[in-house]
C-alpha cells in the first residue's frame, strides 16, 4: 500500500513513503532527559549508543541537547553546541545513518550541519519559533526538515484542527523561504502541549494528517500519557510505547522516534506485515 508521495534521499539512503516505516533512534545528550536516558556530556557513551542503534535496525540518529519536557529549563545555544556538535560530527563519521539535529535554536542548527555534517534539521517548533531564521538555515543548505506542531502557548479548539492550521502555517514559511515540499516531514507533537486525552485522540485519529500530503513522523516513545494511563514509571513504558507504535503506523506514521531500538524496530516490522500485506519473506527482509 504505496502512497503517491515522491522518495526523498538523505544521506545516501532512499527513503520511500508507504514502503515501510523507518525508525529514528533518540541520542539524547541532555542531562535532564524525562526519559532517564540524557547521556550528558558522554561524548563516548552518545556515540556508542549510536553505533548500537545502527546495529539494531535504525534509519535515522536523532541528536539533541536540550530537555524539552514540561517544565525544562532551556540552555544557551552555546551550551547546546558544547553538547551536541562533537556527537554529531562523530556519529557522521562512525555510522552510516543519516543524522539529524533535534534544535529549535538556529545557530545550533547551522553550525550542526554546516561544521559537524549533520543530515536533516528537526525543529520542535515547525519554523515558527525564531521569525522564520530556521527555515532559512534549512533552505540554505538544502537538507530535509522536519516540522513539528507545538501546541504549547497555544489556544485549543480541535486536536486535528488545530494540527492543519499549524502544519499549513509552517509549511506556508517554509513555501517563502524556498524550501522545495518534497523535503518537509510533519510531526504533531504528541506531549507538546496537549493533554492526555488529546494525545490519545491525536492517535485515533492521525490518518487525518494525511491531507496535508507529506510523511508523518510521530514520537511517542516512553512519554508521559502511557504513564498516566497504565500508571507506570519512565522504565516500565515499553509495552505501552509498542501499542502507540502500533497503532500509529496503522493511522499512517511514516517514522517513528524511538528510546528502545531493537524492541521497536520489531514492532515496527509486524505491524508492516500486517498494515502493508507483506509477504513473510518480505518482513523478514525489513
Amino acid at each position: 500500500m504505496v502512497t503517491a508521495l515522491a522518495s526523498i534521499t538523505i544521506r545516501d539512503r532512499r527513503f520511500v513513503w508507504g514502503s515501510r516505516t523507518y525508525v529514528m533512534g533518540v541520542i539524547n545528550i541532555s542531562p535532564d532527559s524525562f526519559s532517564g536516558d540524557g547521556l550528558g556530556r558522554d561524548v563516548e557513551a552518545a556515540v556508542a549508543q549510536g553505533r548500537h542503534f545502527e546495529e539494531e535496525g535504525a534509519d535515522i540518529l536523532d541528536v539533541g541537547g536540550e530537555s524539552t519536557r514540561p517544565g525544562f529549563e532551556p540552555i544557551s545555544a552555546d551550551e547546546e553546541m558544547e553538547l551536541v556538535l562533537p556527537v554529531v560530527e562523530r556519529l557522521v563519521r562512525e555510522t552510516s545513518l543519516p543524522v539529524s539535529i533535534d534544535t529549535y535554536k538556529v545557530a545550533v542548527a547551522e553550525r550542526a550541519v554546516k561544521e559537524a555534517g549533520a543530515h536533516m534539521i528537526n525543529d520542535i517548533w515547525g519554523f515558527r519559533h525564531d521569525g522564520e531564521r530556521m527555515a532559512m538555515v534549512a533552505a540554505e543548505t538544502g537538507l530535509p526538515a522536519v516540522v513539528m506542531h507545538n501546541q504549547r502557548g497555544r489556544p485549543f479548539h480541535d486536536v486535528i484542527g488545530d494540527l492543519l492550521v499549524g502544519f499549513r502555517e509552517s509549511l506556508r514559511i517554509a513555501r517563502e523561504a524556498g524550501i522545495p515540499e518534497e523535503r518537509l516531514i510533519i510531526d504533531p507533537g504528541f506531549g507538546f502541549g496537549w493533554d492526555e486525552n488529546q494525545n490519545l485522540e491525536m492517535l485515533r485519529r492521525l490518518g487525518e494528517l494525511r491531507a496535508i500530503g507529506r510523511p508523518i513522523l510521530i514520537g511517542t516513545s516512553r512519554k508521559s500519557t502511557i504513564g498516566k494511563v497504565l500508571d507506570l514509571p519512565v522504565e516500565e513504558r515499553l509495552e505501552g510505547t509498542a501499542a502507540t507504535v502500533a497503532i500509529a503506523i496503522a493511522n499512517g506514521a511514516d517514522i517513528v522516534r524511538v528510546h528502545d531500538m531493537k524492541a521497536m524496530v520489531r514492532v515496527t516490522r509486524m505491524t508492516d506485515a500486517i498494515v502493508r500485506g507483506w509477504s513473510i519473506g518480505e518482513s523478514r527482509r525489513g
